[in-house]
């Protein structure tokens, strides 16, 4: 249901962003550091739309990679205490039928 709505209020804000480009159409100087450019204004606003996707996506890409790298480690650490408090159960019982049969 989460994805249902993120998905949902992705749709309505990149509608919401392809009605206002479309409205904003006449063209406009942009600078850079090595000159001048007139572009329409709907390409700057799609073009940045697009890059602070691309920026939020490759963070978040990021973020999931080093979450994973973390899980696997967690995981090989739970496999390790674990076969370790099996050990000493073991031990353990060994002890407790030693001093039971004596």
């Amino acid at each position: 249901m989460r994805v249902q709505w993120i998905l949902l209020l992705g749709i309505l804000f990149a509608l919401l962003v392809a009605v206002f480009a479309v409205i904003n159409v006449e063209p406009v100087t942009v600078n850079f550091f090595f000159g001048r450019s007139e572009w329409p204004l709907i390409l700057v606003i799609l073009g940045s739309v697009f890059m602070g996707g691309m920026i939020i996506g490759s963070v978040g890409l990021f973020r999931i990679y080093v979450m994973q790298r973390k899980i696997k480690l967690l995981e090989k650490e739970n496999e390790r205490l674990r076969t370790e408090t099996e050990g000493i159960d073991k031990i353990e019982g060994i002890e407790e039928s030693n001093i039971t049969s004596k």
